[in-house]
């Protein structure tokens, strides 16, 4: 059980201890991030993975970074954070929490004249940028299990869980607190190819949770929410447009349509770091492709011929019409996204 849950991200002083999410469920180990070019490789390489969670480890990093440089000229530090933060910014297109916290992290050097005081100040902020994220997802929990009632089913795709972000999660949030007050909620994951973090990590983090959660492969979604009593959908995002329109893991547009279909509500949780009013709809958010591979073999097998033409988006984005609420540490936004996103920040 998950009785002390894991800790995806920590700072460790002079070091970042982080989680490797690759070797899950059969293996637990922690990894030591000991300069800038160790986090991009994590990101990049999916070792730390979760909007909040990359957040977390990208606002590390340029703190981990103020400890090894040798610049003081103040001037000169502050342009070469700057280069650090966008060097960071290209592990990753599409999980807009990366981006957020390398300008918040930028954002509170503006106001001081000292390397010294810029590099506390940094550090300060990482780790409130991390105590934020467990409040937010416990909040974002609270809202959420509002809208379920005992014996609830959910079905849940990709992994939007308390590894994904500082503790709790976002999707899986109304579990954690489910289980704080007695209630229980049922959970079917899909497996999410071709990473499989529905199937490595959501699966095992519910079923350590004491949830009573099925493994479904991503092309039983549809049979299983019609013959099992799927009661609602709920997913993570990784970058809200301000219309709504909504970019996570690749299949959930789908599971959108399906829901849609069938008659059930479709629920996004996500905090508001997520959320990016820059973004006018989804047509404008990038969506990263990955490596042939990933497809082209599985747990290190190949499973096609090594030349097999491949198309490897890591996400999709489904409309906001699409979309029952979106659930937030400030509540739950239903309808008329737009005007309802961007009154969530005044």
């Amino acid at each position: 059980m998950l009785n002390t849950p894991i800790r995806s991200v920590q700072w460790s002083g002079t070091h970042i201890t982080l989680l490797d999410q690759r070797l899950l469920p059969a293996k637990t180990e922690f990894l030591s991030l000991t300069s800038i070019k160790d986090v991009w490789d994590a990101i990049f390489k999916l070792k730390v993975r979760g909007a909040p969670a990359i957040g977390i480890a990208a606002a590390y990093g340029l703190a981990l970074w103020t400890q090894q440089t040798t610049l003081t000229n103040f001037n000169d530090f502050k342009s070469e954070l700057v280069k650090q933060g966008a060097y960071l910014e290209s592990s990753r297109p599409t999980a807009v929490n990366l981006f957020w916290a390398v300008k918040r992290i930028l954002s509170v050097v503006e106001p001081v004249s000292s390397v010294e005081t810029a590099k506390e100040a940094i550090l300060a902020e990482a780790q409130l940028i991390e105590k934020e994220d467990e409040d937010v997802c416990r909040s974002i929990g609270e809202y959420a299990i509002t809208l379920f009632h005992d014996e609830d089913t959910l079905l849940t795709h990709c992994n939007a869980g308390g590894i994904a972000t500082a503790r709790y999660g976002t999707a899986l949030a109304p579990f954690y607190i489910a289980k704080e007050r007695g209630m229980n909620l049922k959970a079917y994951a899909s497996e999410t190819r071709p990473v499989l973090q529905g199937a490595r990590l959501t699966a095992w983090e519910l079923q350590q949770l004491g949830v009573d959660v099925t493994l479904i492969t991503d092309n039983m979604v549809a049979h299983t929410i019609k013959s099992k009593g799927v009661t609602a959908v709920i997913v993570g995002a990784d970058r809200i447009a301000a219309n709504g329109d909504t970019a996570n893991k690749i299949g959930t547009y789908g599971l959108a349509l399906i829901a849609k279909s069938l008659g059930i509500p479709f629920y996004v949780a996500a905090p508001l770091s997520t959320i990016d009013l820059d973004t006018l709809s989804g047509g404008e958010i990038e969506i990263e492709e990955r490596h042939p591979d990933e497809v082209r073999t599985l747990n290190g097998q190949a499973i096609t011929t090594p030349d097999m033409k491949v198309f490897n988006p890591a996400f999709d984005v489904t409309p906001s019409e699409l979309i029952t609420g979106i659930i937030t540490e400030k509540g739950i936004i239903q309808g008329d996204y737009q005007p309802k996103l961007a009154k969530l920040f005044l």
